[in-house]
């Protein structure tokens, strides 16, 4: 049986909410949620004012949020979108050539696994934070051209000196793909020490 398509209001207006609802959402996913061509994915979020991806990227990007005070902005794997500091963040990466086997397009592991770690340890509201360890889950590969969008929650509060807990979920569209649980040190804390940081690993 035929899907029947929305008319033209009804699909912008959907369009404009499942954007609202995630400002990640890429336009090769809107077509296959609203089951139209991609031209005319494009043609509705320029009649509606709504910039691409990448602009809305940077648009979040330069909203006000709290500074990463744990490592330079630029050791962070992935382009910070949001954060509170001890509280939660988002990142998000796109796969590109140099980040997958050439053979199969698949990212390397260790780059899905490099976004969640150093957005665990940004989160933290410390001027040193490294890994002490991560319990990890890789749900599915990861393919050339997609966006990985880290999310990261701190499970454990500032005041619990010495290491902080922080879940990390990354999502591929609506799909999860890993899954994290790291245990940060802070350098606050009584376990932290100038050897104490021999295992960790800043990405």
């Amino acid at each position: 049986m035929a899907i029947e398509r929305l008319p033209k209001r009804l699909r912008q207006q959907r369009l404009s909410q499942l954007i609202e609802d995630n400002p990640f959402v890429t336009d090769q996913e809107l077509t296959r949620q609203l089951k139209v061509s991609i031209q005319t994915i494009r043609l509705d979020r320029m009649e509606l004012g709504i910039p691409e991806l990448r602009e809305r990227m940077k648009l979040m990007a330069e909203r006000s949020y709290d500074q990463v005070r744990s490592l330079p902005l630029h050791e962070v794997i992935g382009d910070i979108v949001d954060l509170q500091l001890d509280k939660s963040g988002i990142s998000i990466f796109e796969i590109r050539d140099e980040h997958v086997f050439s053979r199969t397009g698949i990212a390397r592991g260790h780059y899905v696994f490099a976004q969640a770690n150093s957005l665990a340890v940004a989160v933290i509201n410390d001027e040193i934070a490294l890994t002490a360890s991560a319990d990890i889950r890789f749900v599915r590969s990861v393919h050339l051209a997609e966006k990985c969008i880290a999310k990261a929650y701190v499970r454990s509060q500032p005041e619990q000196k010495g290491k902080a807990k922080v879940e990390v979920f990354t999502y591929v569209g609506e799909e999860m793909v890993f899954q994290g649980n790291f245990v940060i040190y802070r350098s606050t804390g009584e376990e932290y020490s100038e050897g104490g940081n021999q295992h960790a690993d800043r990405h």
